[in-house]
């Protein structure tokens, strides 16, 4: 090495800190005194409370009622970085939105805590009173206003102000930055109780879980799980406000099959058909709702055999069998979730539409017996029996197994075909509550308000050397959003064709 080589200085900027080398703020006093001034009055946005605040109200005291004494920390949650320093579009943890009627993309980082009070002296008579802690919105005269990228006005738009927030929720309104002390307070033995819905706020769990260790709370205290379990047991049994926007985002579900059906001529020319059925259905849903409730199923052909096929990247051809698993998320956060299997040529096979009838026919026996006082499992129980007796009588069941023997619990020869179940729970998630218990959910009896999908279906892999090679490469999934009524059910999707020849009626008059 020569005397005039040097070693190079090691950088003193973290890692963390170099995303921003892209680009240079001005930091000089002159820039900051001139940005921050010679603005107009902020225009009010005139919020008025949403149609759901008048529901919440009741959900609150509802869980107020399962635990008493208790403080309850509910957060939205916080923004997730995809990539460096961008994040991933906000959508707010399910339990917070149904217990603050907030939707869309509100309010990163916010916590709704309900406090303890005596008795009957909380929000609407309950034994709480419920506090939500936002980030408002940033004077002009702060640094955030113009210098952050993730929460500033100039970079993703003007948040709403703690007026704002009441105005529209219902529910008073307090600074993020009291969070800490107001969960603390009186918090440790003979005191109150913290429990905070986890998976939802690393933050906001540490804190909690902090200020438990400091107070010396009792281990075999109430746990977190029990407030999980709690607030997704609530949406079990839908009220008239959640019934109301699972009906748009059926309807808007609806709108976006119609789209596919007219975009199906383009995907057949397109290397990745299954992509334009995708990305129609999608920018439908982010044109007439907040998005997809997940991802779109558009698998055609062999691909609709694979139950969660969102690759999406095959080819629609001519012949195939079109899988269809989509749900428009409205604004609120309700989705819909329906599947359809669609004749790419307008008309099935024979053999299509014999597998189609099956899976039919295990459908509306599953309907038949949704209704109130009949146990959830039941209604998979009746698609099941469809099933099996329709193998049966296609000679697809192992030598000398009956469809009874394959019903029986040492049996289920037939579930190598549907392997999944016939039904879930819907509403502010595809798959709803969750975290409810066994009891309460499989175990359940169902109760008028529920919500949920009934979606047999049959999936014949092209490799299935126990069927018939016609039947190989073939998969039909049916699914509708049913609501228990209280003398039985209604179907949701139901203006969306089911039957073979409505569905080819259907599709002939869109193209």
């Amino acid at each position: 090495m020569s005397e005039s080589t040097t070693t190079s200085q090691p950088d003193e900027q973290g890692t963390a800190d170099r995303g921003s080398n892209r680009s240079h703020r001005p930091g000089s006093t002159a820039f900051k005194n001139f940005v921050m001034s010679q603005w107009a009055p902020r225009a009010e946005l005139g919020l008025t409370a949403s149609a759901a605040a008048q529901y919440t109200v009741a959900r609150r005291a509802a869980l107020s009622e399962r635990l008493p004494g208790m403080r309850l920390v509910i957060p939205a949650g916080s923004l997730k970085t995809r990539s460096n320093d961008t994040d991933y579009r906000f959508r707010p943890h399910s339990a917070f939105a149904h217990l603050t009627g907030l939707g869309t993309d509100h309010e990163p980082d916010a916590v709704l805590v309900l406090h303890p009070v005596e008795d009957g002296a909380g929000d609407g008579g309950s034994n709480h009173h419920a506090v939500l802690y936002v980030r408002p919105l940033a004077p002009r005269d702060n640094e955030e206003f113009y210098a952050d990228a993730r929460y500033g006005e100039f970079w993703v738009g003007a948040r709403p102000s703690l007026a704002d927030v009441e105005a529209l929720t219902g529910i008073e309104a307090r600074h993020i930055d009291e969070l800490g002390d107001a969960l603390a307070k009186d918090v440790g033995d003979g005191g109150v109780h913290l429990l905070v819905v986890t998976g939802a706020d690393d933050a906001v769990e540490s804190l909690v879980e902090e200020l438990r260790l400091e107070a010396g709370e009792d281990e075999d205290a109430v746990t977190d799980e029990t407030l999980v379990e709690a607030t997704s047991e609530l949406r079990l049994i839908k009220d008239a406000h959640e019934i109301e926007q699972m009906r748009e985002a059926v309807a808007r579900t609806i709108e976006g099959f119609e789209a596919v059906v007219r975009a199906l001529p383009r995907a057949l020319e397109h290397r990745r058909g299954e992509r334009v059925v995708e990305t129609t259905f999608d920018g439908h849903a982010r044109l007439e709702g907040n998005a997809v409730g997940y991802e779109t199923i558009a698998a055609s052909g062999e691909h609709a055999t694979t139950l969660h096929w969102i690759r999406n990247d095959g080819e629609v051809r001519s012949g195939d069998v079109l899988l269809l698993d989509g749900g428009v998320e409205v604004d609120s956060l309700y989705t819909a979730d329906i599947t359809r299997s669609l004749p790419v040529d307008g008309e099935y096979t024979d053999v299509q539409r014999k597998i189609y009838q099956a899976v039919l026919d295990a459908a509306d026996a599953a309907f038949a017996v949704a209704k109130p006082g009949t146990k959830f499992r039941d209604v998979h129980a009746a698609a099941m029996e469809v099933i099996a007796a329709r193998l049966e009588e296609w000679g697809f069941l192992p030598d000398g197994v009956t469809a009874a023997d394959a019903l029986s619990d040492d049996g289920q020869q037939h579930r190598r075909w549907m392997v999944h179940g016939t039904s879930h729970h819907l509403g502010l998630d595809v798959h709803d509550c969750a975290q409810a218990r066994r009891e309460l959910y499989l175990d359940g009896v169902l109760e008028p308000g529920m919500v949920f999908t009934i979606e047999p279906g049959l999936y014949f892999k092209a490799d299935d050397l126990a069927v018939p090679e016609e039947f190989r490469g073939i998969g039909v999934r049916i699914e509708d959003d049913v609501l228990v009524t209280e003398d039985g059910n209604e179907n949701l999707s139901a203006a969306l064709p089911r039957r073979p020849e409505d569905v080819e009626a259907w599709m002939a008059s869109l193209r």
